[in-house]
């Protein structure tokens, strides 16, 4: 909040900033309860975990990290897959749908590939849910010449900074909103990604600048 102030051109230090939250009664929405959604009961190979929670990434595209989330709207549920690369924790490739299909998370990855464009021999992370492990998903790996890597089973803290992306996005702006239709959910999405997520909002591990200033800088220097 202090980092915001001061952007805005008000000289507030972290202590006042807190101050003036308490009298404003403005506070930090908690985050819920971890639930499991991967689909880990299959017969797909399962890749080893190369990435370690080896979360620190010296330069774009050479570690991506991908995981799906729901979020309930009147019309059922709605499912989101992203792509994340590690180096700025910037999303890089999305996808919503009404359905947990192979293609969900296929399209987040052809998102990010047709965006970044990358060289081959990129890390690419997952759990080790039948959306990945599959058939479908695999080739697309392949074909780029990806290195896959999976987390352990039933261990989220394998893929923290993806569970860390969907916290931010669920308490800044899902949780206290309810959705009528699967349409309005997918526009409140899209625009939390790219108008604020990806955009502006500052993130501690990266000096306070949002994703894509991290990126910028990192191109100057």
């Amino acid at each position: 909040m202090s980092k915001a102030l001061k952007e805005e051109g008000e000289e507030v230090g972290r202590y006042q900033a807190r101050t003036l939250m308490r009298q404003a009664a403005v506070a930090v929405r908690r985050k819920r309860h971890y639930k499991v959604t991967t689909q880990s009961r299959h017969d797909y190979p399962v890749a080893l975990n190369l990435l370690d929670r080896k979360f620190e990434v010296s330069a774009p595209n050479r570690v991506w990290a991908a995981d799906l989330t729901y979020l309930w709207t009147e019309e059922g549920w709605l499912y989101l897959a992203v792509v994340l690369d590690l180096f700025s924790r910037k999303v890089v490739g999305w996808s919503l749908s009404g359905q947990m299909r192979v293609e969900l998370v296929a399209d987040a990855l052809r998102m990010a590939l047709w965006i970044r464009k990358p060289h081959r021999g990129l890390m690419h992370h997952s759990d080790r849910g039948s959306q990945y492990a599959g058939h479908v998903y695999q080739s697309l790996l392949s074909e780029h010449g990806m290195i896959c890597s999976m987390s352990r089973k039933g261990n989220c803290w394998d893929n923290a900074v993806v569970e860390r992306f969907f916290r931010s996005l669920k308490s800044d702006q899902t949780d206290h909103r309810r959705y009528a239709t699967r349409e309005e959910a997918k526009k409140d999405v899209i625009d939390y990604i790219e108008m604020f997520y990806n955009s502006r909002r500052y993130h501690s591990y990266l000096g306070y600048v949002s994703p894509a200033e991290y990126e910028k800088l990192a191109e100057v220097s």
